[in-house]
């Protein structure tokens, strides 16, 4: 039989990381096998979810590149098919439910109780083969001793989620269900309401929890935990994917930057690691880093600009080359495209702030000095490019009997409000003379040089 597996989300409100790691494990063995991938929205509880929530489980899959094999056509704005798939969404099977909880009654297997329909759930012990987490046998707790049989309708007529899920399963032929090992505890109900129907349950495989770097929950409040961080920040979607498949999976040689379709060959459940994986925010930059070094020019100053544009840098002010190039300075340099702002968001305002203490540490008495010749230097230059611009630098510094970094260390301040940045010969010659000019000027007066 083919394979056929399925992502199953909630749509409360977001798209936590550990969610989207089990939609892409899914995804892989799907791919891996040559099976199905199903989408399948669990929106029974009306009360919680929303079309905005499950707006955000579609972004989210599409940006990663989940994409999945079958559910209804969708349509355009006139009714029309596209040809492409939308969600299952639970709503709207309820006549199958329905179907299948008369099935249960008629067998005897399901009974009404004050309004609600419970199970007549199984007393003996249940065993569940798992390929990740091994045979596990879940025998009846002192409680469920007295009374083990659970609602599978409540009394408002909604049917609840173990039953749902099960009849799911059961109708679109799940061959695999591969899930966060926090269901592990619903299985055996899964089990017997499979077997209540005739069928042998499908192979579980039960994945690692994601927990924080200090080994804590991740709820959804820790950084990183909601996917919208990273579609929002200006995160790589195929590095964001790689991380992803290295949390609770692992292949050999230790190996970590690959490519998707590698991953893909070699990705199986029995190697995926039994202890919970830890979330590493530094890890899973580095490794955006190394991803966007590999952007080509185009794509770099495209995402770029949207991650200016998304700070508020008024980038309408300012002509396409000159954008280009202040965005070219930046390649290579960047871990992730949210810190663009903070990296080079100098180049898109009329003044920068500058720290307090860093100017006076950079703009001493003597420095003031210093950096009055090299601004005069500066404003008689009319080639103001990068190599004019270095020349002139190093001329002021050997005239003063001083190496180049006593000078590079305030310009560099003054002009971008930061140690740290693009080549300053190159910023400077973007920036133009007269900003250049503006900005020296600036910082010699908050720091109170009279000339």
């Amino acid at each position: 039989m083919s394979t056929r597996v399925r992502f199953a989300p909630s749509p409360t409100g977001f798209l936590h990381i550990g969610g989207a790691r089990t939609a892409l494990f899914n995804w892989l063995y799907a791919r891996h096998t040559g099976g199905k991938f199903i989408l399948r929205i669990e929106d029974t509880d009306a009360a919680r979810n929303s079309q905005e929530a499950v707006n955000v489980i579609l972004d989210g899959l599409r940006w990663l590149g989940l994409d999945w094999d079958e559910g209804p056509l969708t349509g355009d704005a006139t009714g029309q098919c596209k040809g492409d798939f939308g969600p299952y969404f639970q709503s709207q099977r309820g006549a199958l439910y329905k179907r299948r909880v008369e099935e249960l009654k008629d067998k005897g297997l399901a009974y009404e109780d004050a309004g609600a329909v419970k199970f007549r759930m199984t007393r003996d012990p249940i065993l569940i083969p798992d390929v990740v987490v091994g045979n596990v046998t879940r025998e009846l707790t002192d409680r469920e001793q007295v009374d083990p049989d659970f609602v599978i309708v409540r009394s408002d007529g909604q049917p609840v989620f173990h039953f749902v899920n099960v009849v799911d399963d059961l109708e679109m032929k799940i061959t695999h269900v591969i899930r966060g090992e926090d269901h592990l505890s619903n299985t055996a109900k899964h089990i017997a309401l499979f077997r209540a129907f005739g069928v042998e349950p499908p192979c579980y495989a039960h994945i690692p929890l994601i927990l924080n770097i200090d080994g804590t929950k991740m709820s959804k409040r820790d950084r990183g935990a909601s996917m919208t961080t990273y579609m929002d920040e200006g995160y790589l979607p195929a590095a964001v994917v790689n991380y992803l498949c290295l949390l609770g999976w692992s292949p050999k040689g230790n190996r970590e930057k690959m490519p998707i379709e590698e991953v893909i060959s070699l990705f199986d459940l029995p190697q995926i690691l039994r202890h919970n994986a830890r979330f590493d925010m530094d890890k899973l930059q580095w490794l955006n880093g190394e991803y966007l070094r590999e952007v080509g020019d185009e794509q770099f100053r495209a995402e770029g600009e949207r991650a200016f544009r998304r700070a508020g840098l008024p980038l309408e002010k300012f002509t396409p080359a000159y954008i280009r190039s202040a965005l070219d300075t930046c390649k290579g340099k960047l871990k992730w495209f949210g810190e663009l702002p903070a990296y080079a968001g100098f180049y898109f305002t009329d003044m920068v702030n500058i720290d307090p203490a860093a100017l006076t540490k950079d703009f001493t008495p003597e420095a003031k000095t210093r950096i009055g010749k090299l601004r005069d230097a500066f404003a008689g230059t009319e080639e103001f490019t990068a190599a004019r611009l270095e020349q002139t630098l190093k001329a002021v510094a050997a005239q003063l009997g001083i190496k180049a970094g006593p000078l590079v260390h305030p310009t560099r301040l003054a002009c971008t409000g930061s140690s740290a940045g693009p080549s300053l010969y190159h910023l400077l010659e973007i920036l133009g003379k007269e900003r250049v000019i503006q900005r020296l000027d600036r910082a010699m007066e908050l720091s109170g040089y009279s000339g």
